[in-house]
């Protein structure tokens, strides 16, 4: 509800500036600025009216809004950075004249080509978001744990976060993924949280378990809860993840193999969960100690339990520039590799996406690590 509250906020907000600042600056032409002021009242009632209803629409309907107001709430917010950062060159023109005379005498012919300048731009950054998000990018970690392993002495992990499957992501996304996947030839695959987005129907509709059973790893595939399984219908989701054929981990210890152990935590969402004192009882810490934990937090507790890799998602690197900027005032390590201490840390930016189909200034990535043991 939060997240559709500050959505309402922003639309009412921002909708009628980018109206105002538009018809001022379209030729003074009933044909133009009619139709563009008509085009922005029709999506606010189409973003209102998804609102109120949201609960009683059918997903066919729902879907299409979705996709209509998530587009223009992204676009509006560049729209506005764009109007804002012209209003300060507006302003510091009052006050110490610095425009060329060129720019005075013809005012609204400039004004009519920079707007249609920022809306074709921010027009093909749009195309090129949703692009992004529809052709996650491999990432290759090579990471060496000192810890020698009788009968392994390396280890290859397909590791992906934050799937988000829901009304954006469906089944034609999930089978690239898949694919995407079985193509590294993992020995292990390891989903961290987010499995789904807000509702399990639309992956239960598709039959989106069957193509995720199709995942290749000799040692299997582990999953555990993000704070998205928490929303909604956890139960309900909890048994479609276990469809899949993936074993959920929720706050538990399993070994796919003699040679190392996979700590699945539950969510920080979950303030009951076991810490990872108790989780490590009878472990042998000899072997390599690697934990699943969706969101990047308390990354001191895993150094003072001895873990050699903590594997995390969440953030999505922020997902839309400027936001990766205040990821890193909030988390520790919001995105990439990390070491503290003797202890490692990969957080991805996540497959998927929440919201929005579209990331700009961040990847959809499919992590594979490449794990070395090597003895001190």
């Amino acid at each position: 509800m939060k997240v559709f509250l500050q959505s309402i906020f922003l639309q009412l907000l921002l909708t009628p500036y980018i109206g105002y600042r538009g018809y001022q600056a379209l030729p003074p032409k009933r044909w133009l600025r009619w139709p563009f002021i008509g085009l922005l009242a029709l999506e606010l009632a189409i973003f209102l009216f998804g609102f109120c209803f949201v609960k009683t629409l059918p997903d066919q309907l729902l879907i299409p809004i979705y996709y209509i107001c998530n587009t223009w709430y992204i676009a509006s917010l560049y729209l506005t950075m764009a109007l804002l950062c012209i209003e300060v060159l507006r302003f510091t023109h009052r006050r110490w004249p610095w425009f060329p005379q060129w720019i005075t005498t013809h005012g609204q012919a400039v004004k009519s080509t920079l707007f249609a300048g920022i809306a074709l731009g921010i027009t093909a950054l749009m195309l090129h978001a949703n692009w992004v998000v529809n052709h996650p990018v491999v990432c290759h970690q090579y990471l060496t744990i000192p810890k020698q392993v009788e009968g392994r002495d390396s280890l290859t992990i397909v590791m992906m976060t934050d799937l988000h499957i829901g009304e954006m992501i469906g089944k034609r996304l999930v089978q690239r993924y898949v694919a995407l996947s079985n193509a590294q030839h993992p020995d292990l695959v390891v989903w961290v949280g987010d499995w789904l987005d807000y509702e399990s129907r639309f992956a239960e509709k598709a039959h989106i378990e069957e193509d995720l059973r199709q995942l290749e790893a000799p040692l299997g595939v582990y999953a555990v809860n993000g704070n998205h399984e928490y929303r909604a219908n956890r139960f309900a989701k909890q048994r479609w993840i276990r469809q899949t054929g993936a074993t959920l981990l929720i706050d538990s210890v399993v070994q796919p193999d003699s040679t190392f152990y996979l700590i699945g935590r539950d969510d920080l969402i979950n303030r009951k969960r076991r810490g990872l004192h108790g989780l490590l009882e009878g472990v042998d810490t000899r072997k390599p100690l690697i934990v699943l934990d969706h969101q990047p937090l308390r990354f001191n507790e895993s150094i003072m339990n001895g873990i050699d890799l903590t594997l995390c998602g969440h953030t999505h690197n922020g997902q839309f520039w400027p936001y990766p900027l205040v990821m890193k005032l909030i988390y520790e390590c919001p995105y990439g590799y990390y070491r503290k201490a003797s202890s490692l840390v990969y957080v991805s930016s996540g497959i998927g996406f929440a919201g929005p189909p579209y990331r700009v200034g961040t990847r959809s990535e499919l992590v594979v690590l490449h794990l070395r043991f090597e003895g001190k």
